[in-house]
């Protein structure tokens, strides 16, 4: 990690622009310890650049973790539900040479959300990158009643999320990278609400209070079989994706106006019709490639001062 060779004076990358700030503290850390400074104590260790992707035990989150080992200068927690299924695929990621950490986090779970903030905050003093993948979505022609579907699936897609970001947004520290996975299903679902809806949903102005309270009534309409009346898309994970999509839009606005000169960037994005458990096997990209855009903005330059705020496909800025 550090270069014995350098020359007094020859290269400093603490005010280099180009050198990442995450590669920033990780070149302080070996310096601590090359300097006998201690390894990795509870002192050095909030000089660990460290990134979190929740989901990541398997597909689109499990390739975004092993991207992310093999090109961010730090640690990298892999989290789950199940500990044994999160421990399992740190395992795999050992066997192809590549060092990962778990953390357990079921996005669902609040007590589960607050564990994780307080595990980072007491060990790294904050975080540097989080992906938030965590997302579920029932088949085509699951039989569960539309209304359960979409109380299931915006509590852990849009809900969960939220509570994630509310717990560890806080957390970022400057010039940190946030990805929110989202979807183009929801460009397509927002093209199917009514004209009143779209409004509202690609609005500058509205807040994260006006989101949830129109991400609740469209569970209350389903409830009542009155959502397409109501001008709502026939479709939960949909609805779910707008509210990811939106919310993340909101977020940007609120770390423009607070943390303005913390350099943070935040984005939402599609990774593509990706082989997963959830989209099938004739899904179109592979994990690795579905991974290519989220891993693109959690590793974005310090210089950087974009997208921001922004909805991406194939690394690409989308209209909303």
């Amino acid at each position: 990690m550090v270069n014995r060779n350098l020359k007094k004076n020859h290269f400093n990358p603490f005010s280099d622009s180009r050198f990442c700030p995450f590669k920033c503290e990780i070149f302080f850390f070996a310096v601590c310890r090359y300097c006998r400074f201690g390894v990795r104590s509870e002192r050095t260790m909030s000089s660990v650049p460290v990134a979190v992707v929740t989901g990541s035990n398997k597909g689109i989150g499990f390739a975004i973790v092993r991207a992310l080992c093999k090109q961010f200068p730090g640690d990298v927690y892999l989290t789950a539900r199940d500990p044994g299924r999160g421990q399992e695929a740190v395992a795999k990621l050992q066997e192809e040479g590549l060092r990962a950490l778990f953390h357990q986090l079921d996005i669902d779970d609040l007590q589960s959300i607050r564990a994780l903030r307080d595990f980072l905050k007491e060990k790294y003093g904050g975080l540097n990158v989080l992906v938030n993948n965590a997302g579920i979505a029932f088949k085509v022609h699951d039989s569960t009643p539309f209304a359960v579907q979409a109380e299931v699936t915006l509590k852990t897609n849009f809900f969960g999320t939220r509570n994630v970001c509310t717990e560890l947004l806080p957390l970022v520290k400057p010039y940190g990278r946030v990805v929110n996975v989202s979807s183009m299903v929801s460009s397509s679902a927002l093209r199917g609400c009514s004209q009143e809806l779209q409004q509202k949903f690609r609005s500058d102005t509205i807040t994260e209070e006006e989101l949830v309270e129109l991400m609740n009534k469209f569970v209350e309409d389903t409830k009542k079989s009155v959502h397409e009346k109501e001008g709502w898309p026939n479709t939960a994970y949909g609805v779910s994706k707008i509210g990811v999509t939106v919310l993340s839009r909101i977020q940007a606005r609120m770390l423009n106006e607070k943390r303005k000169g913390d350099h943070i960037l935040l984005n939402a994005c599609c990774p593509g019709w990706v082989r997963t458990d959830m989209a099938g096997p004739q899904a179109t990209k592979s994990p690795d490639e579905g991974a290519e855009t989220p891993v693109y903005l959690a590793l974005l330059p310090s210089d950087a001062d974009g997208p921001h705020g922004e909805f991406l496909s194939n690394k690409t800025v989308r209209t909303w």
